[in-house]
């Protein structure tokens, strides 16, 4: 009999201006990681890195709001770990500049992505797959691990919310289409982690979440 494989390595913790969250995710057995959605803090994420003895190869973006990325050029200079995102929020991360001043955050220059997401791409280190679910932006991505039983959804989805479709290239209805028929057909004991606040379990926003039902 084979013996189990060992869990993923996971951590999240909220980072940046706008205490967006940030997780790492490492294999526990190369011990290679990627970063999702590093929001500020570069020298926090580091250190959790290192202390889980992690070596950064992949840093990936559900979005390209500024709060989603600010961290990202940082992190590659340290890391030499390359960029990816979705194309079609390529017009955000060449903003950003723009994004910081309406928001009154400090600007620090980010490199273009290496990579393009796309849908269905298995994730470095083989431990999951992007999901396309636009609505919130365009390019909006979730991340689909499907041993553990782990959804990052960014911004489409929280507990007992969804993802305001009131900034640039935001769509309700491609949202809920998002929602419906890319994460609520996932399993319901999956444990989501999203963008901002609380984790929530998939059964429960199916079943409870007041904008869109299952």
């Amino acid at each position: 009999m084979n013996p189990a494989k060992p869990a993923l390595i996971r951590e999240t913790f909220p980072v940046g201006p706008l205490q967006c969250n940030c997780t790492l995710i490492g294999d526990p057995l190369t011990k290679k990681a990627i970063v999702v959605d590093p929001g500020g803090n570069p020298e926090l994420i580091l250190a959790r890195l290192e202390a889980h003895g992690l070596k950064l190869v992949s840093i990936i973006h559900t979005h390209a709001h500024l709060d989603h990325f600010l961290a990202s050029g940082q992190l590659k200079e340290k890391t030499g770990a390359t960029l990816h995102l979705h194309k079609d929020d390529q017009f955000l991360w060449d903003n950003l500049e723009m994004q910081c001043n309406l928001f009154g955050v400090p600007y620090v220059p980010v490199p273009s992505p290496d990579q393009w997401l796309a849908d269905d791409e298995e994730l470095a280190c083989g431990c999951g797959v992007a999901l396309h679910t636009p609505g919130h932006t365009p390019g909006s991505m979730s991340f689909w691990f499907s041993e553990a039983k782990l959804l990052i959804a960014g911004d489409t989805l929280f507990r007992r919310g969804i993802g305001r479709t009131d900034l640039w290239g935001g769509d309700h209805a491609t949202l809920v289409r998002s929602i419906k028929q890319r994460l609520y057909t996932l399993d319901e004991e999956t444990t989501v982690v999203t963008g901002h606040g609380p984790n929530t379990r998939l059964g429960e926003e199916m079943r409870e979440n007041p904008f869109v039902r299952g």
